[in-house]
């Protein structure tokens, strides 16, 4: 076979930039794809011979998010960070009319909790939380906390609840999670606009909650905006870290589940949606790379509408808490996003 090579298309027929890949001329076209998912995959190529070079005890402190907070130590950061996301949710719960473990399903964690404004008006939008924990730590429980400034501006938060590992798997999770959205469409068909937001490992099910193929499902959410915190959105590289023991991904399972993998379902299931992809400062290298890379994907898909948000001052932990404040920056993000500022 020719050697492999590429030339750039920007026709009108093709309606954005390409790459096609092919022989030596261009009447040996073997595939055209969009010019981000090319540059995705070169850069995942070289970032999979880098993280060869790295040893496992490498790997692994890059993905334990607790060892590079500037805060306190690896231990107390976790303590504290339940902590707060335990006072955020009563507080909520003692602010907002509450439906708590609404099922969405038929499974016992199918469930979600719903917290209500009090408000007369029709403006009223709707924001789905999913909970980070690296698909094996916290639920809907703590959940609740970003409830605390969203229900004064008469915005309905829901937490949504999941089987984590080791009951559930990464592809049980998944399904789940997009069951849970399609259950809030059918319940709540009355709110102005529908949001995501998702931190960690949530961030991840946020984004393979956009990647979706809605044609299989009973309806098409028409989902406004997404705010994807401090996630993972590219599997492989956690496929040999502790992370995975409970999890017991296979590298097929982490490929079908890696929304680095499906940014052209994206563009076909959420291409009105506003994406806001935000890190930490202080996240890790491997994480910070992790959220740049996924966002390079994105905005140099044409018709996406995406920005990078580096918050400066906050680590993987911090960075989420801070939504129960109504003063924070990624609070008022959302909360222009959605046209209650």
């Amino acid at each position: 076979m020719a050697p492999c090579v590429f030339y750039y298309s920007n026709s009108q027929k093709q309606r954005e930039t390409t790459v096609v890949l092919g022989g030596n001329n261009e009447n040996q076209v073997l595939c055209v794809v969009p010019i981000g998912v090319y540059l995705l995959l070169l850069h995942s190529r070289a970032t999979m011979s880098r993280r060869k070079d790295m040893n496992k005890d490498e790997l692994e402190r890059q993905f334990s998010p607790s060892q590079w907070s500037h805060r306190m130590s690896a231990d107390d950061v976790i303590k504290s960070h339940v902590t707060a996301l335990k006072e955020g949710t009563e507080r909520a719960r003692g602010l907002a009319q509450t439906l708590l473990n609404v099922p969405y399903g038929e499974g016992e964690g199918e469930k979600l909790d719903v917290y209500v404004p009090t408000t007369t008006s029709l403006d009223v939008p709707l924001v789905i939380y999913l909970h980070g924990g690296y698909w094996q730590f916290l639920s809907k429980e703590e959940s609740g906390f970003m409830a605390v400034p969203l229900v004064h501006k008469g915005v309905v938060v829901v937490a949504v609840g999941y089987d984590i590992a080791p009951k559930g798997n990464m592809d049980v999770m998944v399904s789940q999670v997009r069951r849970s959205v399609v259950s809030v469409i059918q319940q709540y068909s009355h709110i102005s606009g529908l949001y995501l937001c998702g931190h960690s490992a949530g961030a991840h099910l946020a984004a393979m909650i956009l990647s979706t193929d809605w044609s299989q499902y009973s309806v098409t959410p028409q989902i406004k905006g997404a705010f994807l915190v401090s996630g993972i959105y590219d599997l492989l590289p956690i496929l040999s870290t502790y992370v995975n023991e409970p999890l017991k991904m296979t590298e097929e399972v982490a490929l079908r589940n890696s929304p680095s993998q499906l940014v052209p379902q994206l563009k076909l299931s959420s291409s009105d949606c506003d994406i806001v992809v935000a890190v930490a400062q202080n996240d890790s290298p491997e994480f910070r790379k992790q959220s740049e890379d996924y966002y390079k994907a994105l905005e140099s898909t044409e018709g996406l509408k995406v920005t990078l948000e580096d918050v400066p001052n906050t680590d993987h932990f911090n960075i989420i808490e801070q939504l129960v404040d109504g003063d924070y920056h990624l609070t008022q993000l959302l909360l222009k996003m959605m046209g209650k500022s």
